[in-house]
């Protein structure tokens, strides 16, 4: 499954984009279920350093991951601008806890192109490709890559 495609027939792309530690990425619209600023997470003894927790939104739960800690970059710096991406993986609702929110980011799919191995201290399996605009570079994520361990 090609999850940067939008349809078969499209060369159209769109990705909200957003930042963790320093980093500026993108994910697939189509990938996201909502975003959110719903803090009220439940620690979860004994998890990976990179869950923050749970929480319950609309009786659903959903385990929070630190992006950051999780591509091994610094901490989100837990602050006012902090969201939730909320994504569904596996039947599993997944929220990435990321530093800031920034724009929808309207790409060509012949824009997007490979991810080298290491993208500024990123490990680069975690990025399908990289989307290069007129004054930054956007690291297009793979979420199922993100999520699998």
């Amino acid at each position: 499954m090609n999850d940067m495609a939008v349809d078969a027939t499209s060369n159209d792309l769109e990705f909200s984009t957003f930042y963790v530690g320093g980093a500026l990425c993108g994910i697939n619209i189509l990938n996201i279920q909502e975003i959110n600023k719903h803090f009220e997470i439940t620690k979860v003894p004994q998890a990976a350093d990179y869950i923050e927790g749970i929480l319950n939104l609309r009786g659903h739960i959903v385990t929070i991951i630190d992006l950051g800690k999780k591509l091994g970059l610094d901490p989100v710096t837990k602050d006012k601008d902090n969201r939730n991406i909320i994504v569904n993986s596996e039947d599993e609702h997944i929220g990435l806890l990321v530093d800031a929110i920034s724009d929808v980011v309207l790409a060509q799919r012949d824009d997007i192109e490979p991810a080298p191995s290491n993208i500024g201290g990123v490990k680069g399996k975690y990025f399908q490709g990289v989307l290069k605009t007129e004054n930054q570079l956007i690291g297009i994520l793979d979420i199922d890559e993100v999520l699998k361990e």
